[in-house]
């Protein structure tokens, strides 16, 4: 997350071995540092965007099967209640097993398919955020504890 900021941190850690700089020399510097820093923040918005994008789109495949094994369950327990009726023998009862069976892999499905929703939304990046605010607050030379 804040490669960006350490790569600057680095740059001053190499330079503080080296001769006194010049403000000039070191005013030169901000530039690169800066975009550096914005460079890495887009990449940790692109990385934590994807990837709760990723999550979603498994959640709406998982609620898309489960919708084709609920129509399926659906066609298996009309055919149960239909031979239930038409004669009572373990035929229907086994219908009932296998409409049963459907019912609960639909139910695991759909409940897998809507966590994966929940984690995919909003797809908000709140990491990239709150490492964008901590930037800003080492740019304004605040401390971890000064913000409200």
């Amino acid at each position: 997350m804040f490669a960006s900021a350490e790569r600057a941190s680095e740059r001053s850690t190499k330079q503080e071995g080296a001769p006194k700089r010049s403000l000039f020399s070191l005013i030169t510097d901000l530039p690169g540092l800066f975009a550096d820093l914005v460079r890495g923040e887009i990449e940790s918005l692109k990385a934590e965007l994807v990837d709760k994008l990723k999550h979603a789109g498994i959640g709406i495949g998982m609620l898309v099967v489960a919708g084709v094994f609920a129509f399926f369950a659906t066609g298996v327990f009309a055919a149960a209640g239909i031979l239930g009726l038409a004669e009572i023998l373990p035929a229907w009862a086994s219908a009932l097993i296998v409409g049963g069976a459907l019912l609960l892999i639909t139910i695991i499905l759909a409940l897998i398919g809507v966590s994966q929703i929940k984690r995919g939304t909003p797809p908000t990046p709140e990491k990239t955020i709150t490492s964008i605010k901590k930037d800003v607050d080492v740019i304004k030379g605040k401390q971890q504890g000064d913000r409200p």
